[in-house]
C-alpha cells in the first residue's frame, strides 16, 4: 500500500512545524528550535543581520535575544515537491541585544523536506511600513 500525501497534508505540517518553531523560541528552547532548523539555515533578521545556525543558537542561549509574545498569521503556503514556502507575518514584543522592541514584519519561511523530516531552510522579515497618517 503506497501512501498519497496530499498538498493539504503538508500545509497542516508546515503550520504545525511553525508554531512549534516559534513557541520553542518563546518559550526558551533553543534545542527544540534547532531540532526544526536545517544545519545551513540562514535566518535573516528585520535589521538585515543573517545568522546561521550555529550563530542564531549561540544569540539564543547567551539571551541576546528573548522573545516574550510572538504572533504568526499565515497568508499561505506554496509547496512544490520537497519545499514549502510560507508566507505571512510575525508580529512580536523582543528584547535585542538589551533593548526591548515591537516587531511588525511581513515574513517568509522556507521549509525542505530531507530524509522525510521538513526543516526550516530559510526565514527572511520585512518591516511593514507605518501606517498612513
Amino acid at each position: 500500500m503506497t501512501s498519497s500525501v496530499t498538498t493539504a497534508d503538508i500545509e497542516s505540517t508546515i503550520r504545525s512545524l511553525e508554531d512549534a518553531r516559534y513557541a520553542a523560541v518563546i518559550a526558551g528552547d533553543v534545542d527544540a528550535f534547532a531540532a526544526h532548523a536545517h544545519p545551513d539555515l540562514a535566518y535573516t533578521h528585520s535589521n538585515a543581520v543573517t545568522d546561521t545556525l550555529e550563530s542564531y543558537v549561540d544569540k539564543l542561549r547567551s539571551g541576546f535575544y528573548v522573545y516574550h509574545r510572538i504572533d504568526h498569521p499565515v497568508d499561505r503556503i506554496l509547496v512544490s515537491g520537497d519545499t514549502a514556502v510560507v508566507v505571512g507575518e510575525m508580529l512580536a514584543d523582543i528584547t535585542a541585544g538589551g533593548t526591548r522592541k515591537t516587531l511588525a514584519n511581513k515574513a517568509l519561511a522556507v521549509w525542505v523536506r530531507e530524509d522525510g523530516r521538513w526543516l526550516l531552510l530559510a526565514y527572511q522579515p520585512t518591516v511593514l511600513p507605518e501606517p498612513a497618517s
